[in-house]
């Protein structure tokens, strides 16, 4: 945003000045949500009304009606985020250019495995089928959400539709991996809160980064050579004041 250059400190730069600090704060109000989810999803690991929900829906999911497993949970938790870029080929433009929204993407994965992976170490959780102690949180609903969230914070001034598609994938994602009888209701919440605010983190964290790495910043000054027959040759300097 083009500002004027001011040499006193005026009242109004001050303004400005504020201005800008508020449009980087963090969204806290869009963090209620899914740290609530996570709440819920820790807490569920003890307490023992939601334990017993737990094995209710696990019972009434796979014990009742015992059926083969479906794989499609493998594949179904990358389709948000495939959608965005087949999307964008088919000419429906999102929010940000290819670079900026593969680096939130891939920022947005990087902060939700780190946290998936240190859950399930620390937890210890026993997952229903008892394969292994990495039930908690769910890894595969944590990147269905992850994408379904991106695929919203792309398309929102577009559509909210696409936002409403990507969580339905996400959804469905979450629900099989309870059908398969590899996660518990409260790993599959806690995956989807950290899938949505490991995205809106990453959101929020981007544009520090990208202007550190990319330094895409308006030209402020400019140092330009002229030359003028039967005058010489010099150095023009041009500032633009912001």
């Amino acid at each position: 945003m083009l500002k004027e250059k001011s040499y006193s400190g005026s009242l109004a730069d001050t303004g400005r000045i504020r201005i800008m600090q508020a449009k980087n704060a963090l969204p806290v109000k869009s963090l209620i949500l899914p740290a609530a989810m996570i709440s819920f999803g820790a807490i569920s690991l003890n307490n023992k009304g939601l334990k017993t929900i737990n094995h209710k829906i696990r019972e009434e999911l796979w014990i009742e009606e015992p059926h083969k497993k479906a794989g499609v949970d493998n594949f179904l938790q990358f389709s948000p985020a495939i959608a965005v870029y087949a999307l964008n080929i088919a000419g429906v433009k999102g929010k940000n250019n290819l670079r900026d929204r593969t680096m939130i993407y891939t920022l947005s994965n990087l902060i939700m495995s780190s946290s998936v992976f240190a859950l399930k170490r620390i937890t210890h959780e026993q997952r229903p089928d008892g394969s292994d102690y990495l039930s908690f949180p769910s890894g595969h609903t944590a990147t269905a959400f992850a994408a379904a969230e991106f695929m919203r914070q792309e398309y929102k001034d577009v559509s909210p539709w696409y936002g409403i598609a990507g969580y339905a994938a996400a959804s469905a994602t979450g629900y099989l991996r309870m059908y398969n009888n590899k996660h518990w209701l409260g790993d599959v919440v806690a995956g989807a809160g950290i899938g949505i605010l490991s995205t809106r983190a990453a959101y929020w964290l981007y544009p520090a980064i990208k202007r550190k790495l990319f330094h895409d910043k308006p030209v402020n000054s400019m140092l330009m050579p002229y030359y003028q027959p039967g005058k010489g040759a010099g150095l023009s300097f041009v500032m633009k004041l912001q």
